[in-house]
Parts: structure tokens; C-alpha cells; sequence
């Protein structure tokens, strides 16, 4: 209940969230829950398949980390799955994605590996993730024949579908400058540094040296990125973990009665979906996650077919999802309840030590050894 009035706020402002996009919903005629006429196209080999390969997705994501944390100080494997697997159910239960604090404050080692580096490394998958997600829906729809003309709604929805290709194109921006926004704070920190204290420093000091420093400290999480033995693996696991998702999605709508439906389709499906929930809103993506495949359908299919057969898609893809995402979590939560509950008593505060500075043992790309790492 203490939770609850600290976090009112936010939580109040999601619930809204869920409540305009059932609104939304209803608005474009989008059923939530398919008629039973549409579930009897349902092959009966789909979904435990399917429910197969999203675990594998789930995992894959998961272990991906291992690769941004090592260059600092990578805790055992099996750790940083269940850091993952109970940080990706927190984003889907707490409001306005404020679970993205959680893997954070669960994966930090004192004296080793501190919260805020491990937030550049999360922030580094966030754009990473972005870029990949933004290269793939621009060539599968440059690649993938879609309707033509566009249709002008969205289900029954008065929003032309040609809203998928723009954005599409807006995301590949934003995420391309934002990688090379990172890139630059990594190689350029001093300036970053400088820059923090210029632009606080005139309203306070005490604040301003606070934020460069954590600045630095985020920064320092993208060690990863000069170093290809680590960048590599990361960025290969993550085109596989994104295709294989679409992969596992195209056998989910051949096996909901769309046997046209191609590899091509459910990569841009795929990629709108990952996109449009990556904002935060409601609790478990709700209605955020329906609007977006509705979305993705509706380029390439017929509105009776968006809201018939494509509505059972979208039912089997979010409950499927937020049942390994939410169920991974708990299992992982219980399992280690102790230890959870200790480190989220600590939260990423108590860490004055000073970040490592850019001298030092380094291996052959320059950056320094994780035996430097100190605790926040």
C-alpha cells in the first residue's frame, strides 16, 4: 500500500493511458478477444510452438547482456538471466516503464560493478535495439510488397495506415543519431563531462558536479563498444533474437489461417509492435501492444481480415508474451526472494566512490580492465 501512495501519480497516469486505448480500440472496432468463428481458423500446433519459440526469444534476450556487462564486471551467467528475466516482468507491471530501474539495481556488485554503469548498458541496448528494430522495418518494407493504395484506417480506426512507413522513417533517425550520440559521449566523456557542468553549473554547482558525475559513470557502461570481441557477439545475438522473433510471429499467423502471410510481413509486424510499446504507458502494454500489430496487419491485409483472423494474431501474440514475461519473472523472484528483496532495500544510492579514471591496465582496444571498476 506504501508503494501505492508514493508511486500514486504515476500509476494513476497509466491506468488513463490503459483507459484511452481501450478507448481507441473500441473506437477503431478492434476486438481485444476474437469471436469464436475467428478462433476456429486456430491450428492446434500453433500455439504450444509458438509458445516454444518466444521462450527461446525471451532467453536469447536475456543472455545478451552478458556481453555489455563483461567489460565491467560480469556476475555469473545464470545471474544475469534472472536479473533480466525479473527486471523485463517489472517494466511489464510497473507503470510508465519505471521497471526499467529494477535490472539496475538487482545486477550491481559493490566495489565491482555499480547501477549506474550497468544503466549505460542498458541504455546502450535501448538504442542498440532501436537501430536494428528501425534498419529492419525500413528494408522489409522497402522489400515486402504491401497494399496500394494504403488503406485509409486502421481497422475501422480513422488513421491511414500510411502512418506505419513515415514512422518508420522517423525511427531509423532518431535511433541512427542517437547511436552516434553515444558513440560520441563514449569517446568524447571530458566533453560530456564539461557540457554537464556548463549548461547546470550556473543554477547549481553542487547539483551540476552531481549529474557529470553520474554522467561519467553512465558512460563508462558503454565499454563494450571499441571492443569487438564483446560488441560483436551483442550485436549478432541481437539480429538473431529479433528475427527469430519475427520467425516465430510468421508461424503464428500461417498457423491463424494468413498462409500467404510471409517471413517479410512479420518482420515489419514484428518491428511496429517492438517500437510502439518501447514509450512508456499502461501496465502489461495493454492496449499500446494491440494497437501496434493492428497497425502492422493493416498494411498488408484487408480490414475484414485485420479484424477477423488478424485479431486472433494479436490475442495469441500478447498472452503468450505476458505469460513467459510475467511467469520468468516470478519464478525467477521466488527463487531468489532474499537476495531481491536486499538489493531493492539498497536501491542504486550509498555509492561515493569515484569512477575509474580512462588510465590504467587495458587490453588491446585500449579500454581499461574490469578489475577497475569501483562501486559507485
Amino acid at each position: 500500500m506504501s508503494w501505492l501512495l508514493r508511486h500514486r501519480l504515476k500509476v494513476i497516469l497509466s491506468l488513463l493511458l490503459g483507459i484511452g486505448f481501450v478507448y481507441v480500440l473500441k473506437a477503431g472496432a478492434m476486438p481485444l478477444v476474437p469471436t469464436s468463428d475467428d478462433f476456429a481458423q486456430l491450428r492446434p500446433w500453433v500455439v504450444p510452438l509458438y509458445f516454444g519459440l518466444w521462450l527461446s526469444v525471451h532467453g536469447l534476450r536475456a543472455t545478451r547482456w552478458y556481453f555489455l556487462l563483461k567489460p565491467l564486471h560480469a556476475p555469473p551467467l545464470r545471474e544475469i538471466v534472472s536479473a533480466s528475466f525479473i527486471g523485463f516482468a517489472a517494466i511489464i507491471f510497473l507503470p510508465l516503464r519505471t521497471g526499467e530501474v529494477v535490472r539496475p539495481v538487482l545486477i550491481r556488485r559493490q566495489g565491482k560493478l555499480s547501477g549506474w554503469h550497468a544503466i549505460g548498458t542498458i541504455a546502450a541496448e535501448r538504442i542498440i535495439d532501436g537501430l536494428v528494430l528501425s534498419l529492419v522495418l525500413f528494408f522489409a518494407l522497402l522489400l515486402t510488397p504491401t497494399l496500394d493504395p494504403l488503406p485509409e484506417t486502421i481497422g475501422k480506426l480513422n488513421v491511414s495506415a500510411a502512418l506505419v512507413p513515415r514512422a518508420a522513417q522517423f525511427a531509423l533517425l532518431v535511433f541512427g543519431t542517437a547511436f552516434g550520440a553515444m558513440a560520441m559521449f563514449y569517446f568524447a566523456r571530458d566533453a560530456a563531462r564539461k557540457l554537464t557542468r556548463a549548461v547546470i553549473g550556473p543554477f547549481s554547482l553542487k547539483f551540476a558536479e552531481w549529474l557529470s558525475n553520474k554522467v561519467e559513470r553512465v558512460i563508462e557502461g558503454l565499454r563494450f563498444l571499441p571492443r569487438l570481441r564483446y560488441s560483436l557477439p551483442f550485436v549478432s545475438i541481437t539480429v538473431s533474437y529479433w528475427l527469430l522473433n519475427a520467425g516465430a510471429n510468421w508461424v503464428l499467423m500461417r498457423g491463424t489461417g494468413l498462409e500467404d502471410a510471409s517471413f517479410g510481413q512479420a518482420c515489419v509486424i514484428t518491428c511496429v509492435l517492438a517500437l510502439g510499446i518501447l514509450v512508456p504507458q499502461a501496465p502489461g502494454y495493454f492496449g499500446a501492444f494491440q494497437l501496434s500489430v493492428y497497425a502492422g496487419l493493416a498494411v498488408f491485409f484487408p480490414t475484414d481480415i485485420v479484424l477477423g483472423r488478424g485479431a486472433v494474431v494479436v490475442f495469441v501474440m500478447y498472452l503468450t508474451q505476458l505469460v513467459i514475461t510475467l511467469g520468468a519473472g516470478v519464478v525467477c523472484l521466488v527463487v531468489q526472494r532474499e537476495g531481491v528483496r536486499s538489493a531493492l532495500s539498497r536501491g542504486l544510492g550509498g555509492e561515493t566512490t569515484p569512477p575509474p579514471g580512462p588510465s590504467g591496465p587495458s587490453d588491446a582496444s585500449g579500454a581499461p580492465e574490469s578489475s577497475e571498476i569501483t562501486s559507485l
